[in-house]
């Protein structure tokens, strides 16, 4: 059964979601993100993926008082993601609430150091953000497009212990246009053991049921869930 994973991006304290990674086409759902992840509990989810969109930005962690607040007032486990660039980062991300990090830009453009986080946090704690645009991974809120390729990138890090790798297609985030399962089979032939979490393109109930047919562990999902199109119920009889 494919894991079903809720996110809750935040901008200025809210809960938004945006369009290809482009900050101009932003959606708010709730001023509350506290509220939504309390709402998600309810509904019996036990993880959550929380991105600090202002983070990813500013490439330090803004947002941390959301965070607190959802690891507060729930129990969910929390991998959380945006701005994290130094140890202080990312002992602030685990201080308040986090179970894991998402890490991408630093794996990128430091590797040494995202070693290093691997083995004084241990790869458990770490997941790997792939985020890829026309088969290159995209760093610092999806701002910048690296030369490095993404097979090559999980090849690396693979080989390093990293077992938890979050994938978002870029082109398809937040069009609900359904989501990038080819490229996500690809991965998983390469990978067989990898946990991967499939991110992007969404649209309702049959995206996540064709994921889990084509043997992708996790998917995360957010605008089609807050748009209305995701059956929470009808879901759960079905993979």
């Amino acid at each position: 059964m494919i894991e079903l994973i809720p996110a809750i991006d935040i901008i200025d304290g809210k809960c938004v979601r945006l369009t290809k990674g482009d900050y101009t086409q932003q959606t708010t759902y709730s001023d509350s993100p506290a509220d939504v992840a309390r709402r998600f509990e309810d509904m019996g989810f036990k993880r959550l993926h929380v991105v600090d969109l202002d983070g990813a930005k500013s490439r330090h962690i803004v947002n941390k008082k959301c965070l607190n607040d959802i690891s507060r007032l729930t129990s969910l486990e929390i991998d959380f993601g945006g701005g994290l660039k130094t140890d202080d980062d990312i002992q602030t991300a685990f201080d308040n609430g986090a179970s894991m990090v998402t890490v991408g830009s630093v794996a990128i453009s430091a590797p040494d150091l995202f070693a290093k986080w691997i083995g004084t946090f241990g790869a458990d704690k770490i997941i790997l953000g792939a985020d890829t645009r026309d088969g290159k991974v995209s760093i610092n809120g999806w701002k910048e497009d690296s030369a490095t390729d993404i097979f090559d990138m999980l090849d690396t890090y693979v080989s390093m212990g990293i077992s938890k790798v979050l994938c978002t297609d870029i082109s398809k985030d937040g069009t609900m246009q359904g989501p990038a399962i080819s490229l996500y089979e690809e991965i998983m032939r390469r990978h067989p053991s990898l946990h991967l979490i499939a991110s992007g393109g969404v649209s309702g109930n049959d995206d996540i049921m064709n994921l889990d047919r084509s043997g992708i562990p996790a998917v995360v999902f957010g605008k089609a869930f807050y748009e209305g199109r995701i059956d929470i119920d009808k879901l759960r009889e079905n993979v």
